[in-house]
């Protein structure tokens, strides 16, 4: 896999040099005005415009297998590094701000924390929402998003600098049970300090989703796919079959990993020219670049916290339709609700960028919440809810 984490003049001369093109036919098949590459030919340092660099991926991922390594051995020399080791990046430290999110359905017990919450903007899905502040003992940021429907969504925010990945990935693993009791016992208090609440609920996170915003590394731009293939697969790293103890598979995996350039098959790709991202099961990782129209890892946390409060709230709708009871929804938050936050969340603005949607598509695809949200949907209707 061979990839240019940012094209300039003169990478994008080099991979006309290897298809041994003129100027007018290189110009041709990217699509392009000749003078763009004369230009490049006069200021071959230059940074090329997004949309651009999105055609010379394009161009080089359509290369012959021969034209591949014939460009993967002049970048190697061009970069003043060996061809052997041009492709076969290794692990490293790497500073990464670590977002969970853990949410929970309380039911009616919402009620007062929402209405003691202070305002927050809507995300996304278009969900009434406020937030209260957290106090967690090592997180830099904590919060708790509170939702009319009935749904708590803990946010954690926690900056790491580790060696490996599997350095975080036990981290992770390690700390979500702490997280999730933890989360568990301010709920708790907090809905003990609202003397209207309902009795006793439920009140600790069945789960925890993670999303990584990589900030400094020191990986080639293959070293970075691979770093967020792991980042949002992490279970590949370690061994979870006792929870209580998770422990690292060995080094060698994770180099492994990055000499062969990993990837996942269910992960799906975001981003663009200007930043990298990948959505899998657990979690999201996402490195933006210094390019200003990059997507912000603001609007995916947006995202997340909607997604991850309507996933708790369609899974109460479902398990209590699985264990043969009518669901008991609150008459605004019945089925037209759904309804209404599935078509926010899928349907493209006309003001959305492309980057913005191709992250929403990945993360709806690789949370599957669209197909739940439907079923809880028509469980709600069945019930005339």
């Amino acid at each position: 896999m061979i990839t240019v984490s940012e094209w300039t003049g003169e990478e994008a001369l080099l991979l006309r040099s290897v298809k041994r093109e003129s100027v007018r036919d290189f110009a041709r098949r990217l699509g392009i005005s000749p003078r763009t590459v004369s230009f490049w030919q006069s200021n071959p340092v230059g940074v090329c415009r997004p949309a651009t660099q999105q055609l010379l991926d394009t161009a080089l991922a359509r290369c012959s297998g021969e034209e591949k390594e014939a460009f993967r051995v002049r970048l190697a020399a061009l970069r003043g590094i060996s061809a052997a080791s041009a492709d076969a990046p290794r692990p490293g430290p790497c500073s990464v701000v670590s977002h969970k999110f853990l949410p929970v359905y309380i039911g009616e017990s919402a009620r007062r924390l929402y209405e003691a919450g202070s305002p927050y903007p809507h995300g996304p899905g278009g969900l009434d929402r406020r937030v209260i502040g957290g106090e967690h003992h090592t997180a830099h940021a904590s919060s708790v998003h509170i939702y009319a429907c009935g749904v708590a969504v803990v946010h954690l925010e926690e900056i790491c600098r580790v060696a490996t990945l599997t350095e975080l990935a036990l981290w992770r693993y390690r700390s979500y049970p702490k997280d999730r009791q933890w989360a568990g016992q301010l709920l708790q208090e907090l809905l003990q300090d609202k003397p209207d609440t309902c009795g006793s609920v439920p009140t600790e996170p069945e789960y925890v989703l993670s999303a990584y915003e990589v900030r400094e590394h020191s990986w080639d731009a293959q070293g970075l796919d691979t770093a967020l293939q792991l980042l949002s697969t992490p279970s590949v790293l370690v061994d979870r079959q006792d929870p209580l103890h998770v422990s690292a598979l060995g080094s060698g995996v994770e180099d492994a990993k990055f000499a062969d350039g990993w990837s996942h098959p269910e992960a799906v790709l975001f981003g663009g020219a200007a930043s990298r991202g990948v959505a899998g099961w657990s979690g999201v990782a996402y490195h933006p670049r210094r390019d200003e129209r990059a997507l912000t890892m603001g609007e995916i946390i947006a995202l997340e916290l909607d997604a991850q409060a309507l996933w708790a709230l369609s899974s109460h709708i479902l398990h209590m339709v699985e264990m043969y009871q009518d669901p008991v929804m609150p008459e605004a938050y019945g089925w037209r609700y759904l309804r209404g936050a599935h078509s926010r969340l899928t349907a493209a603005r006309p003001t959305e960028t492309a980057q913005h949607r191709v992250m929403r598509e990945a993360i709806l695809a690789t949370s599957e919440l669209p197909d739940r949200l439907r079923a809880a949907q028509d469980a709600l209707r069945d019930s005339g809810l």
